[in-house]
């Protein structure tokens, strides 16, 4: 056998020729015996020549790429420098429009925003609709073929166009003609689940399960819907079904380990989890098996899984502080300070400036201005969806009450209150200053001057904050005044640590000047800044008294750090798991644990590709 490309006489046992390798083929026929063979080919062939044919190819091949990414880049940079320019002239309108108060820059951005997670949103939908629409037309079953097609293909009009409703409804009439269509009665419930309409999703997840009851994410998601509902033994039921039909999915495993961890069953829920984190390492997975762990006074297990926690999620307070809990039970009190320092660093409540408005507005003898007609409705709706933990829907309840009566500072002031809440410290600091222009009275004042400075706290600008407080202390006359500028200034100076004898004076004054109804604040500095000077026992003291006066999860904290600096480990430890139980923590994990569940991507992510 000779090779066809340099003919050099090759073995018939060879796949390749063993001088140019190339890929030997066997010719054969009734000529092939005719077939002119070189005597001696090694002559007529050049091993280099036919190299350097090989490599002029791929040098005009590679040049060909270079040249087409050359203009895929420039094609880039143009659209780049495109969207600039249009993101420019956007925020040069919003400019224009806000200077002359015709709409507030912070209302065009939450509208801007909120569109572009709409069509986000929809252009997800488009996908997941595209990948499995062949399927749904393959199941029907029906008499009416044609129209069916013609409701997904108006559907898949619909989401093209981003209306989703419609799109939904266009499928709402597929599904009504064909019954038996368990893959869109399980598009449609998943539509509805991501759109926050469980009950709806229910429904069409148990049509779906009717018909086909080994469905794995109708199993998993109509799990999770009875979760949230409370219903838990069907919960369990779905998830357990789903965890035997698909041992290696995530989702169903961490689902039950959390309703048997909820009921207690925690040997079975530390086990579930275990698989479940084994499988895919999500943070809240890993502190619930440390939870469970915990309440098993399995410490050492309980110990990897928060540490494994807060390395995927630094962020993750809870894990930090239950970290801080177990090394406690280890005896281990270097690292468990260190962790309780992480949990207040994440979580440095201060005062309640929800209850300090609540206080102003209870005194009859300064009230609050008055809000009446539409502005007083739009402001009720923002209080109650801030109560509901809807802070989108409050803020624009709040834009819509300010658009009404743009300078009532009780308006403005709880505006700046639930952005100070939301964490959304500029828009806090906007609101604050613009009470402060309209020189109200010297309570509400004082409380756009504290607001402020937390404000400012809250982005990390403590210096600032304090000259804020100066100003408050030479325009405020009140003791109030004097109490709040003295306490704020104290604060922002212990958590820079530095000017720690000068934050001492501010808290004693603070507390000088401070009514009965706030005087467990300026303690709990007092108590905070002994800590941070590690005078321990000084720290013990007024933080203990500031508890008597009243409980908080913040104060029982540096209380329980205190302690344990100070060598009483035992009621450091009782001190700070009450601290854990006043928190709330429990809920805390749960809207954590809700919040990923909710999350389409997370969600979809977890469920096994290969069901379908």
């Amino acid at each position: 056998m000779f090779c066809q490309v340099c003919g050099a006489l090759q073995s018939d046992e060879e796949e390749f020729c063993d001088r140019c390798h190339q890929k030997l083929l066997v010719l054969s026929g009734p000529e092939a015996d005719k077939i002119p063979l070189e005597e001696n080919p090694e002559e007529s062939f050049s091993f280099d020549e036919h190299l350097l044919e090989r490599i002029s190819i791929l040098e005009e091949v590679l040049k060909r790429t270079a040249e087409a990414v050359r203009d895929i880049f420039s094609t880039l940079q143009k659209q780049e420098k495109n969207i600039l320019i249009n993101h420019t002239g956007l925020g040069a309108l919003a400019d224009v429009l806000d200077f002359h108060g015709v709409v507030p820059r912070e209302e065009w951005g939450e509208e801007w925003e909120g569109r572009a997670q709409k069509q986000l949103l929809a252009l997800e939908k488009r996908e997941r609709f595209a990948g499995c629409k062949e399927k749904i037309a393959g199941l029907y079953c029906g008499k009416d073929r044609e129209l069916f097609v013609q409701h997904l293909r108006q559907a898949d009009m619909r989401f093209l166009s981003f209306e989703l409703a419609e799109a939904v409804t266009a499928l709402e009439a597929a599904f009504a003609l064909d019954r038996g269509n368990y893959q869109l009665a399980h598009f449609l419930g998943e539509t509805y689940f991501n759109d926050g309409e469980p009950g709806t999703a229910l429904g069409h997840f148990e049509c779906a399960l009717a018909l086909k009851p080994d469905h794995f994410e109708c199993l998993v998601y109509s799990g999770v819907i009875y979760y949230e509902r409370g219903e838990m033994q069907l919960a369990e039921e779905r998830l357990g079904t789903a965890t035997v039909l698909y041992p290696d999915a995530f989702l169903p495993l961490f689902c039950l380990g959390a309703i048997w961890a909820g009921k207690g069953d925690l040997e079975d829920a530390s086990e579930c989890l275990k698989r479940a984190t084994m499988i895919d390492p999500v943070p809240q997975a890993f502190y619930l098996l440390g939870n469970c762990y915990y309440e098993l006074r399995k410490l050492h297990p309980a110990i990897q899984a928060l540490r494994e926690a807060v390395r995927i999620d630094p962020s993750f307070e809870e894990a930090h502080h239950l970290l801080g809990l177990s090394y406690l039970d280890r005896h281990w009190n270097r690292k468990a300070l260190a962790a309780f320092r992480e949990a207040q660093h994440l979580n440095p409540k201060k005062m309640r400036y929800g209850d300090l408005v609540g206080f102003l507005s209870g005194d009859s003898s300064k009230p609050l201005p008055h809000v009446e007609g539409e502005a007083a409705t739009w402001l009720e709706s923002a209080e109650e969806a801030l109560g509901r933990d809807e802070g989108r829907e409050a803020l624009r309840c709040y834009r819509r009450a300010l658009s009404l009566d743009p300078d009532n500072p009780t308006v403005l002031m709880s505006h700046a209150l639930a952005c100070l809440q939301l964490d959304r410290h500029e828009e806090s600091e906007v609101t604050t200053r613009r009470v402060l222009e309209l020189n109200p009275g010297e309570m509400l004042k004082t409380t756009a001057y504290a607001t402020l400075m937390e404000a400012l706290r809250g982005e990390g600008r403590h210096r600032e904050g304090n000259q804020v407080g100066a100003r408050l202390l030479d325009e405020g006359t009140t003791s109030f005044a004097k109490t709040i500028a003295y306490y704020e200034m104290a604060y922002n100076l212990a958590e820079l640590e530095e000017e720690l004898d000068q934050a001492l004076d501010y808290a004693r004054l603070s507390l000088e000047h401070s009514p009965d109804e706030f005087k467990q604040f300026p303690l709990a500095a007092l108590g905070w800044i002994h800590y941070k000077r590690q005078e321990y026992d000084k720290a013990v003291e007024f933080l203990k008294h500031s508890s008597e006066l009243g409980l908080s999860s913040q104060t029982l904290n540096q209380l329980g750090m205190a302690l344990l600096a100070s060598g009483d480990e035992a009621e450091a430890r009782t001190v700070l798991s009450q601290a854990r139980t006043l928190d709330g923590r429990p809920d805390a994990l749960h809207d954590k644990m809700m919040e990923f569940l909710r999350d389409s991507t997370q969600l979809f992510e977890a469920l096994d590709p290969k069901t379908e």
